[in-house]
């Protein structure tokens, strides 16, 4: 059994006072452009005078009541629920089109903007971002060390538990790959040392070259680039975790002060386990750098310590080791920070981690470039 579908159309009586629509056939999608030009045909010869004759229509579907909201208007389509002629489905299905039809809206197109334009903004959301950064960091420089004076005279005030427990986690526990990775570098600067000087017929400078960069440069430079992705991340999980359950408020509800209790034992800590990371590193460079000259420019390891001792003097110990406290306390200040600043979320947690490690790197090495402008121009 075939069902048929009967030829739709719109039509206007004007032989009638009022004039009247007449709505034939079945209003479905296959008659639906047919009946769109005869709608637009019929634009403006009536109005809400007009009478509707719906006697004659037979089905309708969704695209059919579009067209039919379309002729009738709003207001005439209201008055259906009046309209015997009209199913009860068919009128619910109107409705709903037309409420359909009246909350839908096309979205404003967003303007185009220029790529220069889009650049600029990003370079000054990013300036932007930097000096806030900025001030953030300085004003948490500003309470540690109005922290650490308070509490300087009150030794019952002092964590060293959790002091000691954080020299352990930062300093102790990182020193094999302190040790490791710096034994590797002064293997390396040996082995370039060696290969360019040679050209030059002066190989034995190697040792001179191992020294000075690092004691200078490498050993404090490298010790806190690793204690930045190392120690600065963890720092930034721990306390963040801490915010994101809520453990920070509870901290602050006690009546305890989180900077003090949380903050102040990893700053002193990091404070003592980086000079003594960075003095290790410096041996463990300068006996990679011996080992490669006792290897392959035949050095004795007593000639080599006998250069040490007539070329290099303890000023360039002490210029190394300086920066490290420094380095120190802007690693762990960062870190700690980060973690403050994370919201309640695992996503904020991990996206401050990785801030943090790359803040403390971008400081720790902007901070060495300066240092060895400032001791160049002294003569240090």
């Amino acid at each position: 059994m075939t069902s048929t579908s009967s030829p739709a159309n719109v039509t206007l009586d004007t032989s009638q006072n009022p004039a009247c629509l007449r709505l034939d056939g079945d209003w479905t999608l296959p008659h639906y452009a047919g009946l769109k030009h005869a709608i637009a045909a019929l634009s403006g010869q009536y109005d809400q005078t007009t009478r509707i004759d719906l006697d004659r229509l037979g089905k309708l579907d969704t695209a059919g009541a579009s067209l039919l909201v379309e002729l009738l208007g709003p207001a005439r389509v209201a008055q259906l629920d009046q309209c015997n002629a009209l199913p009860e489905a068919s009128r619910h299905l109107v409705r709903s089109v037309q409420a359909s039809l009246t909350e839908f809206c096309i979205p404003p197109r967003v303007p185009q903007v220029p790529v220069l334009t889009q650049l600029m903004a990003r370079i000054g959301c990013a300036v932007d971002t930097l000096w806030q950064d900025s001030r953030q960091l300085l004003g948490f420089i500003g309470l540690i060390v109005t922290t650490l004076a308070r509490r300087a005279l009150q030794p019952r005030r002092w964590r060293m538990t959790s002091v000691v427990a954080h020299i352990e986690q930062t300093g102790l526990d990182a020193a094999p790959i302190v040790a490791l990775l710096t034994f590797l570098v002064g293997a390396v600067v040996a082995f370039l040392g060696a290969t360019v000087l040679a050209s030059f017929g002066a190989s034995i400078f190697t040792v001179d070259l191992v020294a000075f960069s690092f004691l200078r440069e490498f050993g404090v430079l490298l010790t806190a680039i690793l204690m930045a992705g190392r120690t600065a991340s963890a720092f930034t999980a721990q306390i963040g975790s801490m915010k994101a359950n809520e453990e920070v408020d509870a901290i602050r509800t006690l009546g305890l002060d989180p900077v003090e209790l949380l903050v102040i034992p990893r700053v002193l800590a990091l404070l003592i386990s980086l000079p003594l990371l960075t003095f290790l590193a410096m041996i463990c460079g300068i006996v990679g750098g011996g080992v490669v000259c006792a290897l392959s420019l035949d050095i004795s390891p007593a000639m080599f310590l006998s250069l040490l001792e007539d070329d290099i003097g303890v000023q360039h110990f002490l210029v190394g080791l300086a920066k490290a406290p420094f380095f120190a306390f802007l690693i762990a200040s960062i870190g700690c920070l980060e973690g403050f600043k994370v919201s309640g979320s695992a996503e904020s947690v991990g996206a401050h981690t990785t801030s943090a490690v790359v803040q403390s790197i971008f400081v720790v090495i902007m901070l060495d470039a300066v240092a060895a402008l400032f001791f160049m121009e002294m003569g240090w």
